[in-house]
Parts: structure tokens; sequence; C-alpha cells
């Protein structure tokens, strides 16, 4: 894939760029093999999920910078201006075409660009996600209730402009800090959750809830997964770091109870709406509950684990005393999903008593070394 922003030195978050997608993937497999053969054999892994090169990204996260007038959405620079990135070739089609409205939007709403250096300005960032539909929930970042008040103001002419649009949210962060959104959300749509259909299940996703930004390759994810717990067969299943329920309702079979843990209110709010949606019954979704609570402590309450576990935490990989727990009394089989095969390599140095039975790299992040992998542990007897 060729970049124009890459070529000129403005962007170069794809470090990948320009190398053909064919060997990326292919370098990416070998890497992740090597490292993670210590612990089984490399005989039972399938070949790589490939995504697409380009238009893959189902959520742009843009620093708004520039000005009222003339607003950029992109990064910063190394001084801390906006480097302009609307044309981004990673990010999906219909985001790109939303742009012109939303930077409209911002005109007409007189949002001022937070200006980092003089540490000035109101909106901060835009985080836009499609939904597979071409639905779309649009988030303002800004500094103050005045950001509210502006974006508030405006919404009717940017519903008109961009009637995909599904949710609209204004999230505050007053704070001068390097991080992408506060703790306080306030959704000014009649709609809150985008309905996103990911696989096989169409997932809720709220403002602050986390999604994979890759739509497609996450459902190759999910199902894959599936199939892998339909083949071990168990009557119980916990998934840890639960998210909103992506693993979780993807392996909920008929016979099957499934449990979902996750410190996110928000994401598991966001999978209790893709449950009731999913199972009108009662009785059915009685079978799938998602509990708000840290996955370690839940799991070392438990006075046994369910028969099978999935795994999917943030990049730093498990807890100490999660492994531990797994180690010394966890289930006998484990789907571990692992955005960060180093850390994934470290869990399972932890926890000895575990094989990997198969594997498989899911690219779920062109143009970049970031991977996916996703591996089903067994104990051994």
């Amino acid at each position: 894939m060729q970049c124009d922003y890459f070529d000129a030195g403005l962007c170069r978050s794809c470090t990948l760029m320009g190398v053909a997608y064919a060997q990326q993937l292919a370098e990416k497999d070998v890497s992740v093999r090597a490292l993670l053969a210590p612990f089984g054999d490399s005989a039972h892994w399938s070949p790589p999920v490939a995504s697409s090169e380009r238009g893959f990204r189902s959520k742009a996260k843009m620093v708004v910078g520039g000005t009222m007038q003339a607003p950029t959405l992109g990064i910063l620079d190394g001084q801390g201006r906006g480097v302009d990135l609307r044309g981004c070739g990673v990010i999906a089609p219909g985001i790109l075409a939303a742009f012109p409205a939303l930077i409209a939007a911002i005109t007409q709403a007189d949002l001022e660009p937070y200006d980092v250096p003089s540490r000035r300005g109101e909106l901060k960032h835009l985080i836009v996600t499609e939904a597979a539909d071409g639905a779309l929930m649009v988030r303002f970042v800004v500094r103050s209730e005045h950001g509210l008040t502006r974006v508030r103001d405006t919404l009717t002419r940017l519903l008109d402009a961009l009637p995909r649009i599904a949710v609209v949210s204004v999230n505050l962060l007053p704070e001068h800090k390097a991080v992408l959104e506060g703790e306080i959300e306030h959704v000014l749509t009649e709609q809150r959750s985008l309905a996103m259909r990911v696989g096989d299940v169409t997932l809720h996703a709220l403002p602050r809830s986390f999604v994979q930004t890759n739509t497609a390759v996450a459902g190759e994810l999910y199902r894959q997964a599936a199939a892998w717990v339909d083949d071990v067969a168990p009557t119980s299943v916990c998934d840890l770091y639960c998210g909103v329920g992506g693993f979780a309702l993807h392996v909920a079979g008929a016979a099957r109870t499934v449990t979902g843990v996750e410190v996110s209110a928000d994401a598991i709010e966001s999978a209790e709406l893709a449950r009731d949606a999913l199972y009108p019954s009662a009785a059915d979704r009685s079978r799938v509950r998602f509990v708000a609570g840290d996955a370690t402590r839940w799991a070392a309450a438990q006075d046994a684990l369910p028969e099978l576990a999935i795994v999917n935490p943030p990049r730093r990989g498990l807890s100490v005393e999660l492994t531990e727990l797994l180690e010394r009394r966890g289930p006998q089989s484990i789907v571990y999903s692992s955005c960060n095969p180093q850390s994934l390599a470290r869990d399972l140095a932890a926890m000895p008593s575990y094989r990997i039975e198969r594997a498989r790299v899911v690219d779920m992040f062109p143009q970049s070394q970031h991977v996916e992998v996703l591996t089903l542990l067994t104990r051994a007897p």
C-alpha cells in the first residue's frame, strides 16, 4: 500500500507502510510461531487470518488542530501543531466520507481547536466509529460545558447534514494531559448505542466501551474462538476481560452457560444490550450473564471455575495473580486472545501446566508491527 502522508514524512504511525502486505503477514506469522514455539507444537497452527490492507479501520481517533475556520483532523507534529490526515488510507471509506460534514459542524459550532503549546481552545478530539451497515457514532472530546453547549446547539444541523449518524456524544476532558478522553460522557441523541454486526452477532457499543477497530477481522477472530470452544464442548464458560461481549455471545450455545467479566461498567451495559436483543426469552438470557468487576478478583472468589475460560487481556497481559490462580486451579481448557505476543509468552511461561493445542495469527493491525494471536491452551495430564 502506498501512502502520500508516509512518503512525505507527515505521519509514520504505520511503520510497515510500503512493505508488501503478503510479506507483512508472512513475517508476522513466522515471528509469532518462533516466539511461542517453546509452548506447543507449531504443526497445530492454522494459516493466518488476513485483513484488507486499506480502509480497515472502522474507528478513527482524530486529534483536532488548526483553527476554527480551518480545522485539521489527524495527529500533532513535534511542536504540537495539527497535521491533517483526513485522507488516511487505512480509515474506512465511510468515515472519510463523513469528515467534510464533521469539519463543517466544528466551524458552525464555533468550536476552537485545542492548542497544546498554549493550552488554549476547546475541542481536543473527534472519535468516529462506523458500523458495517454505515451507521456512525460521533464523539466530540471537549474541555468544558461550553463545548458541550456548542455541540448541542448545532446537533440538528449535523444530523441533517449527515443522516447516517446514529449516536452523538460529548466527552469532557478539562485536564491538559495526553489521554484520549475523560470520565464524563453526555449522549445527545435519543439512541445511546451503536449497533454493530461483528461476525455472527450484533454488538452494541456505548460511547465509552471498547470495540475492535477492524470489524471484519474481529468477526473472524470470534468465529475461530467459537469453533474451538464447540470442539471442546464445555457446558460452562467464563469470559474474563469480556469487553462488549464479542467472545461470550459467540460461544453461548444452547446448552452452555456463559459468564462475562469486565471492569468497565459501560462495556457490561453494552454486552447486556446485545444479549437481550439476541435472546428475547428470559430463560435464554439467564444462561448468559455479565458481571462488572475485576477479572482476577472474580476468578479468585469462585469455588471452582467453569470448564473453559476465555481470556482477552489488554496489551500488558494477565495479572501475576491471575496466572498463578489459573496455573493452580484453572480449567482444562483456556482460549487466550492476545494483542501482544510478548506478554502472551510471559504468561505461558508462568503457566507451565498449559500447552498450546491450537493457534492462529489474526492480523487485526495491517501496516504495523502489532498483531493479534489466538490460542487454545490445554492443561497437560
